[in-house]
């Protein structure tokens, strides 16, 4: 431990922190917020045991104790017995090396993966482990999250808050948006017992990466429900920080660590949701901080502000139809657009062939409008589709629909299934030269379609026309066409935000 020896002592918001040789001593400051009561001894002496309880949970061999003190070399603020004599208690730590925090290896370039996988091991093992409870339960709701959100963006709102009130507007919109359309992905979490009584406050400041493995420290104490959370949530505060500190890529790494330790089916959209959440907390942070008097502090919550749009809007679920007629590269565009974003594909060729009883590739040959391709059969196959879409969209999957879309009446239950579900729509019709389209119908091996160039141009006399739908030429390479499909998919978020819910209208969101 590298100048582990030398005496420090270094301040904080709420407490005092000595570090002489291989301790850490933490003073707690006599002080009153709307987070914490510190304001008499014994509030001091209790914070300090609870905190050592709390974090002996991830560093048993860090948090050693509780000390009392007393002397006349104690700040003048501290608390006083009846004799006049000073008294305190300090929480008492093994010292942890500068050199060895996680934030600072990050910064320099240090070789960090392996720890971090160490990490994940064992928050998930910790978070299997975890209380579990209805009180508990209760704070990873739907509901409590909106809340939650309704109250940071409302202190967001106050007089002389750096950020613009668009932008705070924006994140009520996004966030709630995805809330309002969640329910049962919510429902399930809290069924699968994923919300924990956790960590809380895990940023890259307080892990340590040592060589008998990483420590985790100060843990949220001084709130137990905003430390009642679901393990996403605990372990996308770290993803935040590292992606804050330029390196999403070990954001990512851990993410996908934790979730194979733990076994949790999480959808993507879920991870962005949380990361989100955290880095708006942090900018509330850094607002207050502010206004506080440290003019840094702006440019911090710019920072984290827009770390929150972005993966608001990156998590925001979708509902996309790949459409066209047949040859038109359909199906290799829609299969590249869900494996760009995680989304899950449905194709209503395989769909078509699952109702009737056929494996995808047996050929079911028919002419247009006749066999297993009767108007009948294809408004039973949409209706099937677009009740699959919903059952992942309310989980917070989004979908990719590989179909040919050539009928309004298709596209438009569609559009009442995204505005639903709150999801946003985003409409992708993909085009080629029709000799083009013909000679790859000509060519392609066994597929679950059985359309031909025939087909296909009496598909194309009586498709109703789509004008809202984004062109996407198909007759180059696939690159291309999905860079087209990609950049409407990332501009669904962003295009009629009118139209979100505002936080503060969620039920059991506070004013």
């Amino acid at each position: 431990m590298s100048g582990s020896r030398w005496a420090e002592v270094r301040e904080t918001h709420s407490g005092v922190v000595f570090l002489l040789g291989e301790r850490a001593y933490k003073l707690k400051k006599p002080m009153t917020t709307a987070f914490l009561d510190f304001s008499t001894p014994q509030r001091r002496l209790a914070a300090c045991r609870r905190e050592v309880e709390l974090n002996r949970r991830l560093a048993p061999d860090v948090y050693l104790g509780v000390s009392g003190v007393s002397g006349a070399e104690l700040p003048p603020w501290t608390g006083r017995c009846a004799d006049g004599a000073p008294v305190e208690h300090l929480v008492v730590m093994r010292r942890m090396p500068d050199d060895r925090r996680l934030s600072t290896l990050v910064r320099a370039g240090g070789p960090v993966r392996d720890h971090l996988r160490d990490l994940a091991r064992s928050l998930a093992a910790f978070h299997a482990a975890a209380v579990r409870g209805p009180d508990v339960t209760a704070e990873g709701s739907r509901d409590a999250l909106g809340g939650r959100w309704a109250a940071n963006v409302e202190q967001m709102r106050t007089p002389g808050t750096v950020l613009a009130r668009e932008m705070v507007d924006a994140v009520d919109r996004l966030a709630a948006r995805f809330l309002a359309g969640r329910g049962p992905l919510f429902a399930d979490r809290c069924a699968d017992a994923r919300i924990v009584d956790g960590h809380g406050d895990l940023i890259a400041d307080d892990v340590f990466c040592l060589d008998d493995g990483p420590r985790a420290l100060d843990c949220l104490e001084f709130d137990d429900k905003l430390r009642y959370l679901d393990c996403l949530d605990d372990v996308a505060f770290l993803a935040m920080d590292l992606e804050r500190l330029g390196r999403p890529d070990l954001a990512d790494d851990w993410l996908d660590d934790y979730l194979e330790f733990s076994g949790d089916p999480a959808p993507m959209a879920l991870r962005h949701h949380y990361v989100a959440y955290r880095a708006f907390v942090r900018a509330k942070v850094s607002c207050l901080r502010q206004q506080q008097g440290e003019a840094a502090a702006a440019t911090d919550a710019a920072q984290y502000a827009d770390l929150t749009l972005q993966h608001l809007e990156a998590g925001a679920v979708r509902l996309a139809l790949v459409g066209g007629l047949p040859g038109t590269g359909k199906s290799t565009v829609g299969g590249a657009l869900a494996d760009r974003f995680g989304a899950v594909l449905l194709s209503s060729d395989r769909l078509r062939k699952e109702l009737a009883g056929l494996s995808p590739t047996e050929p079911a040959p028919a002419a247009y409008g006749e066999g297993l391709y009767t108007a009948e059969r294809t408004d039973e196959l949409y209706a099937l589709l677009l009740r699959r879409a919903g059952e992942l969209l309310v989980r917070g999957e989004s979908v990719v629909l590989d179909a040919s879309w050539t009928h309004a009446r298709h596209r438009e239950a569609a559009g009442e299934l995204a505005a639903r579900t709150h999801s946003d729509l985003v409409r992708l019709e993909c085009r080629t030269p029709a000799d083009l389209a013909a000679a790859r119908l000509a060519s392609r091996g066994p597929t679950a379609s059985d359309a031909t160039a025939v087909i296909g141009r009496a598909m194309s006399a009586a498709a109703d026309p789509w004008p809202d739908a984004v062109a996407v030429c198909t007759s180059g390479e696939l690159v291309a066409s999905l860079r087209r499909a990609a950049q409407a998919w990332q501009a669904a978020p962003t295009a009629g935000h009118s139209r979100f819910l505002p936080c503060h209208a969620l039920p059991g969101a506070r004013s």
